[in-house]
């Protein structure tokens, strides 16, 4: 039964944990990434920017030295994650060659977007990336990040890929896990169990499968850290499914809107969760001015916002402040963040993008304000 859900998803997200890469044994299992990464491919083909969230450094340093001594404490898994990590990667770039897909990889912690500029780095860089037609490969960096076994553990990747979704405006975050999805209890042991196939809202949930779950072996993510992660996506504005990855085709149904697995529908706008967080920053320091001309690109077309339509910079910021724009007439049509200070976009005002080089004896883009990171208000 095909059920559209709002087609199509042009951004997606898909998150792969440990359990799925390693079909629940010891060692990453080829097939299965193999199969992961011809849908991704598929999906990439048909024009879609994808984006992949993966654990499995750790399963993968592990594998390497042979089944070390079995430990549980954060230097040790820092340690087959330092040892993993270039192996993953690897085999990344081996499946996606055959497709004429280039990857990135990128390493984070929580801390690398915690405060405004490393979000508005990160960011920048993975729209930059599917912009180029890249394909995003990105993991927690476990070699640094020695908080991941307290409260601020990322839940084997579900609260990094719900991260990922809100830092790129994803569409769709397709979690992928051992299970079909999200059941009325758990299916192994109640084999009365159900399916649920949509939620509406989360919250109501979370605590409940929170009460009953048991962790098991080496993962880190389990149901509880995937509704989370589905409740902190949806209300951004991404639609998400929770669904077993072992299914053949299982990326590419939901990409397509199929039943499939557990869908959460988005509470949130994108537009509006954009807004809140831009106007969370506001700069009440400065304003740019635009020219009629560039008032109606920003409000019709969605264009990033060039030097050559300013007509005035009230008052100071600095470079990534977010700033207000407004028209003529003074009135406020956009919030974005401003790639250049006050005093650079005074001294460029009016100019050609070419000759901002010349003005300042720097440059960090032909934009005032880039469009990925403005929003009309």
């Amino acid at each position: 039964m095909n059920t559209n859900h709002s087609l199509p998803y042009r951004r997606i997200v898909a998150k792969a944990g440990t359990s799925v890469l390693t079909g629940r044994s010891d060692r990453l299992d080829m097939a299965i990434m193999s199969r992961l990464v011809e849908q991704l491919a598929a999906l990439h083909k048909e024009g879609r920017e994808v984006l992949l969230v993966t654990s499995g450094a750790v399963a993968a340093g592990r594998q390497a030295l042979g089944k070390p001594r079995q430990r549980r404490d954060v230097p040790f898994r820092q340690m087959l994650a330092a040892v993993g990590q270039g192996r993953l990667m690897h085999v990344y770039e081996e499946l996606f060659a055959p497709h004429d897909i280039v990857v990135a990889q990128a390493l984070l912690t929580r801390a690398d977007i915690a405060d405004r500029q490393g979000y508005l780095n990160v960011r920048d860089t993975l729209l930059g990336l599917l912009e180029a037609g890249v394909v995003p490969i990105i993991n927690e960096n476990d070699v640094v990040a020695a908080e991941e076994l307290g409260d601020e553990v990322f839940g084997d990747n579900d609260t990094l890929s719900a991260l990922v979704s809100n830092l790129v405006d994803a569409d769709l975050l397709v979690m992928l896990t051992d299970i079909a999805g999200l059941f009325t209890a758990d299916p192994a042991t109640h084999p009365e169990a159900k399916l649920i196939p949509r939620v509406e809202r989360v919250d109501d949930l979370i605590d409940e499968v929170a009460a009953g779950e048991e962790r098991h072996g080496w993962s880190r993510g389990g149901m509880t850290a995937k509704l989370r992660a589905a409740r902190e996506a949806t209300s951004w504005g991404a639609a998400v499914v929770i669904a077993r990855g072992a299914e053949e085709r299982v990326l590419l149904d939901a990409a397509s809107g199929k039943s499939i697995g557990t869908f959460f529908c988005p509470t949130g706008s994108k537009v509006e969760s954009r807004l809140r967080w831009l106007m969370s920053g506001l700069s009440t320091r400065g304003e740019i001015r635009v020219d009629d001309g560039a008032a109606r690109a920003l409000r019709t077309r969605q264009r990033s916002l060039l030097p050559a339509g300013v007509r005035e910079v009230v008052g100071d910021f600095d470079r990534h402040d977010v700033v207000a724009i407004a028209d003529g007439s003074g009135q406020r049509i956009a919030c974005g963040v401003a790639n250049y200070s006050a005093r650079d976009i005074a001294a460029i005002k009016g100019m050609h993008s070419a000759r901002i080089q010349e003005a300042l004896g720097h440059r960090f883009g032909d934009e005032v304000v880039h469009r990925n990171n403005l929003v009309v208000v």
